[in-house]
């Protein structure tokens, strides 16, 4: 049976209400109830509506210690203008836990620039979950361009590809890169990149104020293999020749020096200056991802870094 939407609607104001009487104006259930003339039950599951439709985002506003110490440590040590360590749940492979809320803010931030700005995203399940998380604004000022290709070897889109929603959440203008992450040959690269609309994102990319980008580890089952832009053959030559992570699809070493040939000779992706020549945000967690992050910050492809409390004190060791 089809959903009302203008029900659903009005489902959802009830909801974000009774979210703001529970969360903001601390109300008990008790007194939301007799405010919005319901009973009990109904609104303690308004409330609950309110968490599990994300009406509600939560910001922790201590300042934890030991997560501003190891930030600080990590400027230092790298030469970063700008990191972020927030807390960690041992127990969650969820790669985006905790910092794409943190990312999410640090997005907002840019977007809430009364100047125009061009934002550059990179894809993943990290930069995908920043995204997700980012507040419905109005951006027409600003521009969204992605610094990777949207498209699968067989034509597909990239699932992790932020950018609609982005554009959805914020209704700025967004510009995608209609290209392969790698394509068959440097030869159809080179002819495609040439093509006058992705040279004008390209360059757009190139141009931007921030970027974001996610760090893609290089084990046996990276995202890059997962997702089918990459061979079992051709993440076997890569890791041969001692790739340690990669970045919009550009494989670098334990150094954070590019691994010359292979797939980097074919990636359709936007080039990357190193050092980085803008503000360029890497999110990134979890021990999987811990030899590439720390080729990143060495190699310093990133001006900046957020990451959680486990990830940060390895990578300050």
């Amino acid at each position: 049976m089809p959903r009302d939407s203008k029900i659903d609607r009005l489902r959802l104001d009830d909801a974000a209400r009774a979210g703001w009487l529970y969360y903001v104006a601390q109300n008990t259930q008790d007194e939301i109830a007799a405010k919005m003339n319901i009973s009990r039950q109904a609104a303690q599951r308004m409330v609950a509506l309110a968490m599990r439709e994300r009406l509600v985002k939560f910001k922790l506003d201590h300042p934890i210690a030991r997560c501003m110490e190891l930030a600080q440590r990590l400027k230092d040590r790298y030469g970063l203008s700008f990191c972020e360590v927030t807390l960690v749940d041992p127990t969650s492979n969820d790669p985006a836990l905790g910092i794409a809320e943190v990312a999410a803010a640090e997005m907002e931030k840019y977007l809430k620039s009364e100047t125009p700005i061009v934002m550059a995203l990179g894809t993943g399940r990290e930069i995908r979950g920043a995204v997700d998380q980012v507040s419905r604004m109005s951006c027409p000022h600003h521009k969204i361009v992605s610094l990777v290709g949207s498209l699968a070897p067989d034509g597909s889109a990239n699932v992790t590809d932020p950018i609609t929603a982005i554009g959805d959440a914020t209704q700025a203008p967004r510009h995608p890169l209609a290209v392969p992450v790698v394509a068959t040959s440097k030869e159809e690269r080179d002819v495609i990149c040439a093509q006058k609309p992705i040279r004008s994102n390209i360059d757009l990319a190139l141009s931007a104020d921030v970027a974001f980008v996610g760090i893609g580890e290089l084990n046996d089952a990276p995202p890059l293999l997962t997702d089918g832009f990459i061979t079992r053959k051709e993440l076997h030559e890569l890791q041969a020749a001692g790739a340690a992570g990669e970045i919009i699809g550009w494989a670098f070493n334990d150094l954070g020096r590019l691994v010359p040939g292979l797939t980097n000779d074919r990636v359709a992706s936007v080039p990357l200056t190193q050092p980085a020549a803008r503000p360029l945000i890497g999110v990134a967690r979890g021990s999987n991802k811990l030899r590439a992050i720390r080729g990143a910050l060495t190699g310093q492809w990133l001006t900046g870094l957020i990451t959680d409390e486990t990830t940060a004190a390895a990578l300050a060791e």
